[in-house]
């Protein structure tokens, strides 16, 4: 069996043309398992993810075990400990994970915990809650085992955040390179899915705010009988929109994932016309195997990962 590789890019819906057909990739008969997460930094994620189901994992533990790379990475400066802090150099990260079958778990505006991704599950496992926030989360993370940081900044972030205090402009930036959110959708050769959202939020935001990540049907939704959708980018613009809540009910309406994609872009855009001030980039799984991407500007990259059992030829 041939493990593939595949790294894409959205057109954006100023090429919307352009952009149908490049989640087709995989065929109709496609082959799981697959594993399909947001940005560049998505393709260690997705080998770690997808060597935890080659082993035997289960797929709640491989979408946890594939977005933790990226938590762990002192590099990235939005996800994880190593993210961009808040306006008062606070670093603060939202976390979510969801089981096809229903259970999902959240935590949110959370401090010192290197893998937020791992109380969201302890969340979704241990309790019968499906979010925990704050100092009541960290608690929580404590009692069960997790050990709390000093919430200090990285170097990388630390020098963002200096240089930030000089005019202190509170402007979202276009995510337009390798950065922001993780979101992971998985699927096993059983066909069980799961996904995993997990950041350290917008920069230099207000202390306190919480984006798209941790809220089911916003920033991830998966659902076992339809598929899964994740978000990436403006988080207050997928809250108002639950776009991915809105592409997993539009494949259950008989859309195609890419379509499911671009109609909820086309209602984030509808919503928040000002398109110049905001990026926000969908992913979206069916049952089938077949995925979908896009985008409301160009340059948000995907990194999709399967093991075939037949050769099968790649799309771009």
């Amino acid at each position: 069996m041939n493990r593939r590789d595949f790294i894409a890019t959205t057109a954006g819906v100023g090429a919307l043309a352009a952009a149908r057909g490049v989640g087709s990739v995989i065929p109709e008969d496609r082959i799981a398992p697959i594993v399909l997460s947001t940005w560049d930094h998505g393709i260690p994620a997705n080998r770690e993810a997808l060597r935890v189901l080659e082993v035997g994992g289960s797929v709640i533990e491989a979408v946890e075990r594939g977005v933790m790379v990226v938590e762990a990475d002192p590099t990235n400066l939005s996800v994880g400990l190593s993210g961009l802090p808040d306006r008062d150099g606070i670093v603060t990260l939202d976390a979510s994970i969801m089981s096809g079958k229903g259970p999902a778990g959240s935590v949110c505006f959370v401090q010192g915990i290197a893998h937020p991704i791992s109380v969201a599950r302890m969340v979704m496992e241990k309790t019968p809650h499906v979010m925990i926030v704050g100092a009541g989360a960290e608690r929580f993370a404590r009692e069960n085992g997790v050990s709390q940081r000093e919430n200090s900044l990285s170097e990388g972030a630390r020098k963002a955040w200096e240089e930030w205090l000089k005019e202190k402009k509170y402007k979202p930036v276009i995510n337009i390179e390798n950065h922001d959110t993780i979101g992971l959708l998985a699927m096993d050769e059983n066909l069980n899915m799961a996904g995993a959202c997990t950041t350290s939020g917008l920069a230099y935001k207000v202390h306190g705010r919480v984006g798209d990540s941790p809220i089911i049907g916003a920033g991830l939704y998966v659902d076992d009988e339809v598929g899964g959708a994740t978000c990436t980018g403006l988080g207050e613009t997928v809250l108002r929109t639950c776009a991915s809540f809105l592409a997993v009910e539009k494949m259950r309406s008989g859309a195609s994932p890419q379509e499911a994609c671009e109609e909820a872009i086309k209602r984030i855009v509808k919503k928040h016309p000002t398109i110049a001030d905001y990026q926000v980039g969908i992913l979206a799984m069916d049952k089938k195997g077949r995925h979908g991407a896009h985008s409301v500007h160009k340059s948000f990259t995907y990194a999709l990962h399967t093991q075939l059992r037949q050769a099968t030829s790649y799309a771009s």
